[in-house]
């Protein structure tokens, strides 16, 4: 009886020995960190900036009124196509009339006065001959001592008189003769105001807005009205986007985009972009700066003041090696971003640098450039003094306010990209500008500089892998170069543990 129960307690102890273990093997497992991989890619990539914007015709001409009145007649509506003089509205010309009647007898008038001072004129010519005859008479016969001096000396003054009798009726006649001028002037003025009762189309093109009715009075006082706005040409449509300043470094002139309207879902129209406009648009602490770009429309499918979503494609390469952009986000537990950079700005020195951030090291660049360019002993000596050399500038940069940190940087960029130049050898040069170029198009595409992604290691934990980074569609991020190859999985997140049940643990009673 004893042995059986001896050997009924060693089962019970071995069978409970071995639920615990299981247990703590379960729970183990269960409780094992699991991730979320994804694959490395090559494909084309392409990087671009998207916005909204209005469609708009290239040319809008406003149509106003110079002169006020009531609008008599209108000859055309909405919609209504257009020639360049042809009549579209007319005003009430009544008041007009009169007053282009009242210049007409106003120039008859001072016509007329001008008449009379010729006459004038006329009659003082004669006085004066008669005045010249008179005193030549009488001077001879003061000579031969017939009459008195006295006598000479009163036809004299008469003479005198009518000279200045003849001078002031010549006067009145210039007078006349610039009262006539004006009032010629002021019936010219009023014949324009009244041809501009009768409002004509500046343009070809189509009436898109008609702000008048017949009978509606229009005044001009301080500004002209707006009637119509013809748009000169609705085959070529432009759309006004607003492109925020953190994008808009990246738009240039001339490059692709495409954009939809609500109007025509799943329908795509091309453009480029055609003006980058300089001033500033400010709303909230925003800026913005308006982009133009341009828009066919050969079949007159668009019309002006849609809403469009604007895709300007920046930059583009057909094969390249891609990463998801959630892996370069990626962090493990207790991981850090930190990164050892040298004091003297490493970005500063690359062949086409940055604006700002680290661009991986000193040490990493002089690296890179000594294989890119195959640089011999003498050139590598030379590179690492033009480092030092700007070492101190760099660090003095850094002390300088904001506003002055960038330009100071970017000269001693530019002051590195020119000694460095100086140093290469012609092929040597053509390489650094490929460098330069291939930097400048990751700049474009929004990339750029180093990244970190993680992959799991074979002893199941995450192992860092260094990158250099190119341009990126906001999804996916070109690999320049970095230990990863196509097809690699990459982690991109981490699956949540499960949660415990709550369930006891076994029990053997």
């Amino acid at each position: 009886m004893n042995k059986r129960n001896l050997l009924l307690a060693a089962i019970v102890a071995a069978l409970g020995l071995g639920a615990f273990f299981f247990w703590q093997s379960s729970d183990r497992s269960a409780n094992a960190t699991k991730y979320k991989l994804a694959k490395v890619e090559s494909g084309p990539l392409t990087a671009a900036v998207s916005a909204t914007g209005t469609l708009n015709p290239v040319v809008s001409v406003q149509v106003g009124s110079q002169v006020s009145g009531q609008i008599k007649e209108i000859l055309v509506d909405f919609n209504s196509p257009v020639k360049s003089g042809q009549l579209i509205a007319r005003l009430d010309p009544e008041t007009y009339q009169h007053r282009v009647r009242q210049a007409e007898a106003d120039v008859d008038a001072a016509r007329a006065a001008q008449g009379v001072q010729q006459a004038e004129v006329a009659r003082a010519r004669a006085n004066l001959s008669n005045a010249q005859r008179d005193y030549e008479r009488k001077k001879t016969l003061v000579e031969k001592n017939f009459i008195s001096p006295a006598e000479r000396d009163t036809a004299q003054n008469n003479l005198d008189a009518a000279r200045a009798s003849l001078a002031s009726a010549e006067a009145q006649v210039r007078n006349g003769e610039a009262i006539v001028r004006q009032r010629e002037a002021q019936l010219a003025a009023a014949r324009v105001d009244l041809t501009r009762t009768s409002i004509t189309a500046p343009v070809d093109g189509v009436v898109v807005k008609r702000s008048i009715e017949p009978g509606q009075t229009v005044a001009a006082s301080l500004q002209a009205p707006e009637l119509f706005v013809i748009a000169k040409n609705l085959t070529d449509m432009q759309v006004e986007t607003s492109i925020d300043e953190a994008d808009v470094g990246r738009v240039r002139l001339g490059q692709k985009a495409t954009f939809t309207v609500d109007a025509f879902a799943g329908r795509h129209f091309e453009g480029e972009v055609r003006q980058v406009r300089k001033a500033a648009t400010v709303v909230s602490n925003v800026v913005t700066y308006t982009v133009v770009i341009s828009a066919a429309n050969p079949d007159l499918t668009l019309l002006p003041g849609m809403t469009a979503n604007v895709r300007i494609i920046t930059a583009q390469k057909d094969k390249v090696l891609k990463a998801p952009n959630a892996a370069l986000r990626f962090r493990p537990a207790g991981a850090t971003d930190e990164k050892k950079t040298s004091p003297a700005a490493p970005s500063a020195v690359s062949p086409a640098p940055t604006s700002g951030g680290s661009g991986g090291g000193t040490a990493q660049l002089r690296e890179r450039l000594v294989a890119e360019l195959k640089l011999d002993a003498d050139q590598q000596g030379k590179l690492d003094a033009i480092f030092a050399g700007m070492r101190d500038k760099f660090m003095a940069a850094r002390d300088l306010p904001e506003a002055e940190k960038s330009r100071a940087q970017e000269r001693n960029r530019a002051e590195i990209r020119e000694k460095v130049a100086a140093m290469l050898t012609p092929e040597q040069k053509l390489r650094y500008d490929e460098l330069g170029a291939q930097a400048a198009a990751a700049r474009a595409g929004g990339g750029g500089g180093t990244g970190r992604i993680w992959i799991v290691g074979e002893d199941g934990k995450p192992k860092a892998v260094e990158l250099r980074l190119g341009l990126t569609d906001g999804s996916m991020t070109e690999v320049v170069s970095g230990d990863i190859k196509e097809g690699g999985e990459v982690i991109v997140g981490q699956q949540a543990a499960p949660k415990a049940s709550g369930m006891p643990g076994p029990r053997l009673f």
